[in-house]
């Protein structure tokens, strides 16, 4: 690590830069963009300041933990509230609603059609036919009572 380091010096965290710069691209995260920040931060600071390789290390360490600290802050102030917040959690926006089952539900397993798909659902053994509430969701599989009543 020394000799890497003696031997390009500012140079190295130019090339831990671009690295972590192609890995963004590779795998978009907003994670090894801000390492690249840091390492061109490093570069920098190494240009001005003879720093041993433990402090060019603690240097982008520090950066590092910075940085990510700073995106993940502004990142959790930037969410915008949305006028329709279950859009892409439709098990969630079914919770509550009423559907026919398409199919008995047989050891505790049947099917309900909602709209022009149909869902698995869980619950007590029922006839096909009968009215169902959905009363919760387990991944994509709906959790059901009969309606009473019906």
């Amino acid at each position: 690590m020394d000799a890497i380091l003696n031997i390009l010096g500012t140079w190295t965290w130019w090339i831990v830069a671009g690295i972590m710069f192609v890995a963004e691209l590779i795998a978009p995260a907003f994670i090894f963009l801000w390492f690249g920040v840091a390492a061109i931060l490093t570069a920098v600071l190494h240009m001005f300041i003879d720093m041993n390789w433990q402090w060019q290390l603690s240097v982008f360490a520090v950066f590092s933990v910075l940085l990510l600290i700073l995106s993940r802050f502004i990142v959790s102030n930037r969410q915008v509230e949305s006028d329709q917040p279950l859009l892409n959690r439709r098990h969630e926006a079914l919770i509550g609603r009423e559907f026919v089952l398409d199919t008995p539900i047989v050891n505790g397993r049947g099917r309900v059609r909602v709209a022009d798909s149909v869902w698995q659902v869980e619950g007590a053994d029922l006839a096909a036919g009968e009215k169902v509430r959905v009363t919760g969701a387990k991944g994509s599989l709906l959790v059901v009572e009969p309606v009473s009543g019906a």
